[in-house]
């Protein structure tokens, strides 16, 4: 019996069977690798023929002496066809997915920011006629500041100038905001500004999906406080090392990811 194995879309084979078992007994072969043999009309996992065993036992099989060497990945001549939708392979997909481009990636980010925008509008519903003319004059004196320590006393007028109630909205607007982010990053691996450009984000090796911690933890949040404390050195920074060959940022490269081309 010649077994033939497939893997990542990468056929190997054939074996014997006695090979095939010492291989899943040292699980260099996986129960959820595919297999064929003549007798079957497509490829099946091996766990589903060895019913989750690491053995598999044919019916009416009778061992051969030969042990045929193993060949390349190829296709099997003569054989069922490959089947592709039997096996979810990440490397097929980093195959047929494009990169997506600087110009794509910074219009997704330019309308994200957009989104935060509705936040600063906020105080304007809170405060009285009075409140706007000491705003506005709080404003012009900061733009004349001749020092930092003014500038710094002059802003913290500003925020007590600023009702309670108002800090409460905005603050409610941002965890709103940040939960839909987060909820879209991590069904989709697309914010909102990726959705409307078409592009997502996936895992730097396979391109499959990333999980929240990587996709909305590390790319998202970490990159906010970063670009708060260190403005504008991280930002350059970052879409500097998106030149490369495979256009990762700063915080693709912290998470392991990249950006590329929606699947149309």
């Amino acid at each position: 019996m010649q077994i033939y194995l497939a893997r990542n879309n990468q056929q190997a084979g054939p074996y014997t069977l006695e090979q095939v078992n010492q291989m899943l007994a040292s699980q260099q072969v996986l129960l959820t690798d595919l297999a064929w043999h003549q007798g079957m009309t497509e490829w099946k996992a091996l766990g589903e023929l060895t019913q989750g065993k690491l053995v598999y036992q044919p019916e009416g099989y009778e061992p051969a002496p030969a042990t045929p060497e193993a060949s390349p990945f190829q296709q099997p001549q003569n054989t069922a066809s490959y089947n592709n939708s039997s096996l979810n392979q990440p490397q097929a997909k980093a195959a047929q997915t494009e990169l997506a481009s600087i110009g794509t990636r910074a219009l997704a980010k330019i309308i994200d920011l957009l989104l935060w925008l509705p936040a600063a509008a906020i105080p304007s519903f809170f405060l009285t006629q009075d409140q706007f003319g000491q705003l506005s004059e709080l404003q012009q004196k900061m733009q004349s500041a001749t020092s930092s320590d003014q500038a710094v006393q002059l802003q913290s007028e500003l925020f007590r100038l600023i009702p309670a109630d108002a800090w409460q909205m905005m603050a409610i607007y941002l965890l709103i905001m940040l939960g839909i982010q987060a909820f879209l990053l991590a069904k989709s691996g697309q914010s909102i500004g990726k959705r409307l450009t078409k592009i997502k984000i996936v895992d730097a090796e396979d391109h499959s999906k990333v999980g929240l911690t990587r996709v909305f933890a590390l790319r998202t949040l970490v990159f906010i406080i970063l670009n708060l404390l260190f403005m504008p050195f991280i930002t350059i920074a970052d879409y500097i090392f998106a030149l490369g060959e495979k256009r990762q940022t700063l915080h693709d490269k912290l998470a392991k990811t990249k950006v590329v081309k929606q699947e149309k």
